[in-house]
């Protein structure tokens, strides 16, 4: 039988880091891949106990390579995905192309257990690249390897996000903030640390549902996201619905920088509520509880972009 190693592709991301801390200090061994060992292997050296981490480089799809790294693990677990298209089928070849291999290699070695990592509400989001490419990687895991299980998240949500973190950013420095959609879309947040504990539930074999929709305590709107940010960080903005062709016209713009703000495959995916869809179980619904609360949750970062830092925090919390 196969030593009980698990691994983890996408590693060094919000999720990544946060799993194989728990996966390590559990005993478990993990390979952890990533593309560039020297710039970003350093963070996940931090992560995990001695003698329970290998960290293995992968900076292309070596497909002989994947093959020798799947033959010797016991689970495999991709939490690889990407918020915009660096270039053309980029989405297609990461989202779709990777999990079809990962999968097909998965059903060949005869593993455990594959771990997939896609997106909540994406199924009606057909003007969506992003979604698209998603849901045919669901998909094809699915026909692929009968033991895979997607995971579907909402929001995920800490101090190393790329959500909560950049609006903060962006409402610190701008003093009008644009809505989309009236602010309506509906969210439900749910915290890395709740997220890394139902994949923990399921790589100990707690519940064999095919396909979860991973989803925090709260549900809000993007209106109230964005005001509960603005209230955490102790500042008042004006919220300004943008018209959609305005919207599409400014993130065509933001597209040419390297790391966009927002692209207008992301406007398109704003208009669809990011919420259970009552076509899976979710968490909740499988006993697999997430209870961290948002706003407590983001209080305890939120301070580094209030005035004063880290010296606003007790002021703060005196006055709330």
């Amino acid at each position: 039988m196969k030593p009980k190693e698990i691994l983890v592709f996408g590693a060094t991301g919000q999720i990544g880091r946060h799993l194989i801390r728990k996966l390590t200090k559990n005993n478990y061994k993990v390979v952890a891949v990533t593309r560039n060992i020297h710039q970003k292997g350093y963070i996940l050296k931090t992560q995990a106990n001695p003698g329970y981490l290998e960290i293995v480089e992968l900076t292309y799809f070596n497909i002989e390579k994947i093959k020798n790294l799947v033959k010797e693990c016991s689970i495999c677990i991709n939490l690889i995905g990407i918020l915009f298209e660096k270039r053309k089928n980029f989405f297609k070849n990461i989202h779709t192309d990777f999990p079809d291999l990962l999968s097909k290699l998965s059903a060949k070695q005869n593993i455990e257990k594959l771990i997939h990592i896609s997106s909540l509400g994406i199924e009606k989001s057909l003007d969506s690249n992003y979604a698209i490419s998603k849901l045919d990687g669901e998909n094809k895991i699915k026909n692929n390897f009968d033991r895979a299980v997607v995971l579907k998240p909402s929001i995920v949500y800490s101090v190393d996000d790329k959500f909560t973190t950049n609006f903060m950013t962006l409402l610190n420095r701008l003093p009008i903030m644009p809505i989309y959609y009236e602010g309506k879309t509906k969210f439900a947040p749910i915290h890395v640390t709740d997220l890394v504990q139902i994949i923990f539930d399921v790589v100990q074999g707690k519940t064999n549902e095919q396909t979860i929709e991973c989803i925090g305590p709260e549900i809000f709107s993007f209106k109230e996201i964005i005001l509960k940010l603005l209230k955490t960080i102790d500042k008042k903005r004006l919220l300004i619905p943008l018209p959609l062709v305005i919207a599409k016209m400014m993130a065509k713009i933001f597209e040419i920088m390297p790391n966009p703000l927002i692209t207008v495959d992301q406007i398109n995916l704003l208009k669809y509520d990011n919420i259970s869809s009552g076509k899976y179980k979710t968490n909740f619904d499988l006993g697999l509880k997430a209870n961290r609360i948002f706003d407590e949750e983001i209080e305890k970062y939120s301070f580094n972009w209030r005035t004063g830092g880290q010296f606003s925090r007790n002021k703060f919390s005196n006055t709330n």
